[in-house]
């Protein structure tokens, strides 16, 4: 009985967050960069279950043997494993504004063993090494430093602070900045060949496993993307598919609440009904 509560409490954790992330991505869905969450649900262990017996043969010594019967296999719960974000590019916005980038996926190498296709990421600078993102809704501050609307700095693809002498620039479809008919500087492009192993940080942006900067998607071989000024890339998430999403995680979670009760009220009968002594 007991474990017929846990099983229930844990497929009520795992279904609130499940929420909780599809929340987090409708929250997010004009958010420009964006990639939405998916949550990937697992069962705890099976536990294989033996009745325990013997049998007697009859000799001199009383000889018993084990008989262990099989009963089954008897399942412990469920829970989110983890979020990975979905890279696919989004949709491309006409902005107009100078600042903005967008960065356009153009031919990305696959892996073929585990079937995951590289993507592209502009380069800022974190409090402790590069950070990563796809939103490019980009500003150019007092100073003439290019930054994020969150105030990161973005890199050039030597990993310095991109600062320009004139908000009158251009962005080349290969990353370059023009200042009149002279390139400054180029965009910093880090690039993932398995981007589902990124940790989101916050504010659009993303980090690696042991903080390892990104290879300069110039030099990788088959990874073709274009920049584009006046542009931004918006959100990947799927509004309608999210609520429809939600729904399901919360009737879910609404089945597995009436089972508690259920359980809830078969244990008041044991305690209040069944073990009462009649006088």
């Amino acid at each position: 009985m007991f474990r017929g509560f846990y099983t229930v409490a844990s497929g009520m954790f795992a279904q609130q967050r499940k929420t909780e992330m599809l929340t987090n991505n409708l929250a997010n869905a004009n958010t420009p960069g964006y990639k939405a969450d998916q949550a990937s649900l697992r069962a705890f262990p099976e536990m294989l279950l033996e009745q325990m017996g013997s049998t007697s043969i009859p000799t001199e010594n009383n000889l018993t043997l084990p008989n262990n019967q099989r009963v089954g296999y008897l399942n412990t719960g469920v829970y989110m494993q983890e979020t990975t974000p979905n890279f696919l590019q989004g949709d491309v916005q006409e902005t107009g504004r100078k600042a903005d980038i967008a960065l356009i996926n153009g031919r990305m190498p696959v892996d073929e063993d585990t079937g995951v296709t590289g993507s592209v990421f502009l380069t800022v600078e974190g409090t402790d090494g590069p950070r990563y993102t796809r939103n490019g809704n980009l500003t150019v501050n007092g100073n003439g430093f290019m930054t994020t609307n969150s105030g990161y700095y973005v890199l050039d693809e030597n990993g310095e602070r991109i600062q320009l002498e004139t908000d009158d620039f251009k962005v080349g479809e290969t990353g370059n900045i023009l200042v009149g008919d002279t390139v400054a500087v180029r965009l910093g492009i880090g690039y993932s060949d398995n981007p589902n192993t990124m940790i989101k940080q916050g504010d659009g942006l993303y980090t690696t496993e042991g903080n390892v900067p990104l290879g300069n998607a110039y030099e990788e071989d088959g990874v073709i993307f274009t920049t584009k000024q006046g542009f931004l890339e918006r959100s990947n998430v799927d509004a309608s598919r999210t609520m429809t999403d939600m729904m399901t995680a919360y009737r879910a979670f609404e089945a597995n609440q009436k089972v508690l009760q259920a359980y809830d009220r078969s244990m008041e009968k044991a305690a209040n009904e069944i073990g009462r002594v009649n006088g």
